[in-house]
């Protein structure tokens, strides 16, 4: 059996063939079976009087066993191969039967009020959530996804990927001027003081390297002292020079208003006026940025960042404890959760699929039901009977079966009326 959900199950051609194949000894057996009986009491029925309300219903059993046989039998094929009309009926219109069906399906269930009742009825965000908010289930799904990624992966070239950067990289980096943009960005920032947090920074690194590392400023204004001057001196001078530069460090950043510090801001304030306006610095950039975009390292950068990144990905994605896949099954679980929990976010996602499904049953329903046409009128008459027999063809015998036992009491009914009007009539 195949499983459909919690509640159905649809058995496999397997069992179908042999259901079909069991129903039909059944029908026949019943028809043999009324034969016999028709054929001792036929023959008995003039010692045994009685036998000829038996001769009676066995001979109506057999009329309705073999006419609806034949009804059958007449569906799907000649009956004993014998081509009488209007048999084998659905060899001969398998195409108008797909036809019809394709229709019927078309109009009668995908239609939008039968779509969208039924999508509406059913609550798709709240199962999606609650299915998705499984931990076992979302880490299924982020399981296949990354299956499903890991071969994109593959069958992405690392040539094809390395051109689509580069000419990005080109178009969006190198086409544009820099030196408008720059200076447009560099105006921002000064004009908002972002450019004295980096003072700051400087000043504060500096500090700390001098505070930590004094014999480094050794020398470098005694080296420049007469020879002849005593060595404590030169010991003097430097340690002064020292002191003297940490001062200054350590009152350029107490004083927001120091004068160096608005020399930097004044500084950066007209360099990014001349980057913007001034046709010297612009041309400068742009050979710079002629000078970069001729250089080979542009197209080994796209390589080997292409070649760094897919490694990452399908490092992360084919190992199930990576942080990248944990991160994705965690993303779905709470996705799912909001879903269940969050009753406006449903009701937006319920309406986008009910608006997505109602575009695509209004604009393509007919292509949609035209698969069922088309699929039928490519199989060949001969498989178009063996499907249709296996699905209908078990429940066709009950007629058999109805047919023999209704035609023996029809028989039985009519001889006996038939005797009771002679002995009336007598």
């Amino acid at each position: 059996m195949t499983t459909i959900d919690a509640h159905r199950t649809v058995p496999t051609d397997v069992e179908r063939l042999a259901a079909l194949r069991r129903m039909k000894r059944v029908a026949a057996g019943l028809l043999v079976g009324a034969a016999v009986v028709f054929a001792v009491s036929f023959a008995l029925q003039d010692e045994v009087p009685w036998l000829a309300y038996v001769r009676a219903a066995a001979e109506g059993a057999m009329v309705g066993a073999i006419a609806d046989w034949f009804a059958v039998t007449a569906l799907f094929r000649h009956p004993l191969g014998i081509p009488i009309p209007h048999t084998a009926i659905i060899p001969k219109r398998k195409d108008e039967i797909g036809a019809s069906l394709g229709a019927f399906v078309e109009h009668e269930f995908l239609s939008d009020d039968v779509v969208l009742g039924k999508l509406r009825s059913i609550g798709i965000a709240r199962r999606l959530g609650g299915w998705l908010a499984t931990p076992a289930n979302a880490e299924r799904l982020t399981a296949e996804a990354s299956v499903a990624a890991r071969g994109v992966l593959t069958l992405l070239g690392d040539d094809d990927v390395e051109d689509v950067i580069e000419r990005l990289a080109r178009r969006h980096l190198f086409e544009p001027e820099w030196s408008p943009a720059i200076g447009r960005v560099g105006a921002r920032l000064v004009a908002a003081d972002q450019q004295r947090a980096a003072v700051d920074v400087v000043l504060e690194k500096a500090e700390a390297w001098l505070e930590a590392h004094p014999e480094a400023f050794g020398s470098m204004v005694s080296d420049r002292l007469p020879r002849w001057m005593p060595g404590f001196v030169d010991r003097l001078v430097d340690d002064r020079a020292a002191r003297e530069v940490l001062a200054f460090i350590r009152t350029v950043r107490a004083d927001p208003g120091h004068p160096l510090r608005i020399a930097i801001d004044r500084y950066l304030a007209e360099l990014a006026d001349a980057l913007q306006h001034d046709p010297a610095m612009i041309a400068r950039v742009e050979r710079l940025k002629d000078e970069l975009l001729a250089s080979p390292r542009v197209r080994e950068f796209a390589g080997e960042a292409w070649a760094s990144v897919k490694a990452t990905l399908d490092a992360s994605l084919a190992d199930p404890s990576s942080e990248l896949r944990a991160g994705l099954a965690s993303a779905v679980v709470e996705v799912g959760a909001r879903l269940v929990d969050d009753e406006v976010l449903a009701a937006k996602v319920d309406t986008w699929l009910t608006d997505a499904a109602a575009y695509v049953v209004r604009n393509y329903r007919h292509e949609i039901a035209g698969v069922i046409t088309e699929t039928v009128e490519r199989w060949d008459p001969r498989e178009t009977t063996e499907k249709l027999e296996l699905q209908v063809g078990r429940d066709l015998q009950f007629i058999r079966i109805n047919g023999t036992v209704v035609g023996a009491l029809a028989g039985l009914a009519i001889f006996s009326i038939a005797t009771a009007v002679h002995a009336l009539a007598g």
